[in-house]
């Protein structure tokens, strides 16, 4: 059974317009989506990335417009037409949600993507207890239980070690995703995806000689 290992983070804008796509893919593939929730920022940085508070405000409108309105209109996927209000805001305990729900399944898909579209659609905080309760409850989950396990040490040493994996694998963005070692960045690379489940890529042949 091919494996995709998913690397994105619980508020990432693009992996929410790639999710419904993601989850028809190993649907009719048979691929078992391996969750790996991250911190984002830290990930963006050790790759030498600029967090999104020290990039220019041209790129920043052109990221969160343009460029999401078209894969909105694209992918027929509902969104806002604003960057999220409580976007910048703590969404470990969130992230802690859906690694508490498993690696793999059914409950981790669904937590997965009702975070996305409350973020991208209901401008929810994601830092907000209360807030992730509700989407707990109409996930149809014990919500005080879940969120217990969430904020616990042992599912946030878990979040901080796929950060560690992701940073050590030189990822460079959400969503990547990973199919038999070869990275995929970006939900734009679908397509690119879903033909390494059946036909893998050659392998990169690419050189980068210095340049003085």
């Amino acid at each position: 059974m091919p494996v995709i290992e998913y690397v994105y983070s619980a508020h990432s804008a693009f992996a929410y317009l790639g999710s419904r796509e993601l989850m028809q893919i190993c649907a009719d593939h048979s691929a078992t989506l391996v969750h790996k929730p991250v911190l984002l920022s830290p990930v963006i940085e050790a790759q030498g990335g600029l967090p999104f508070r020290m990039r220019t405000q041209k790129h920043v409108d052109y990221f969160f417009g343009r460029e999401i309105e078209r894969w909105s209109e694209f992918r027929s996927v509902p969104i806002m037409r604003q960057r999220p209000i409580h976007h910048d805001a703590d969404y470990s305990l969130a992230s802690g949600m859906i690694i508490a729900l498993g690696e793999t399944g059914a409950l981790a898909d669904a937590m997965a993507h009702g975070l996305l579209e409350a973020h991208w659609c209901n401008d929810a905080d994601l830092s907000d207890s209360s807030t992730l309760m509700e989407i707990a409850t109409e996930l149809g989950h014990d919500a005080n239980l879940l969120l217990e396990s969430a904020a616990s040490k042992e599912i946030q040493n878990k979040l901080q070690e796929n950060t560690d994996w992701a940073r050590d694998r030189e990822v460079f963005g959400s969503p990547t995703y990973i199919v038999d070692g070869d990275p995929f960045y970006g939900q734009d690379r679908l397509d690119h995806v879903k033909r390494a489940l059946v036909t893998p890529f050659k392998a990169s042949s690419w050189s980068n000689p210095s340049v003085n």
